[in-house]
């Protein structure tokens, strides 16, 4: 009988065990969903910042290809006033 006892005490300690294995999982769970979602936003901000970085970065380069001699700036200014006045032209024609 008493084999019996030993074989119930065992499997009661062996689920408490499990209990406390399953508890101690269900923790690192918690703990690892509240991590992922604290890199998922630190994600979200970097891209954002790379986002932000990749315009400024396009910005600075037409500056850069507009910047140069004021000759230059003069044919780009010429080139501009050429295709408004053309753009002009194509505006009147379309209203007739």
């Amino acid at each position: 009988m008493s084999s019996v006892a030993e074989q119930l005490n065992s499997v009661l300690q062996k689920t408490a065990r499990l209990i406390e294995l399953c508890n101690a999982l269900q923790e690192e769970n918690e703990l690892l969903k509240q991590e992922n979602a604290s890199v998922k936003l630190a994600l979200n901000a970097a891209k954002s910042k790379n986002s932000d970085l990749d315009e400024k970065m396009r910005v600075l380069k037409l500056a850069k290809s507009i910047e140069g001699t004021s000759e230059k700036t003069l044919d780009i200014k010429q080139k501009i006033n050429d295709f408004v006045r053309e753009i002009d032209k194509c505006v009147v024609l379309l209203k007739k």
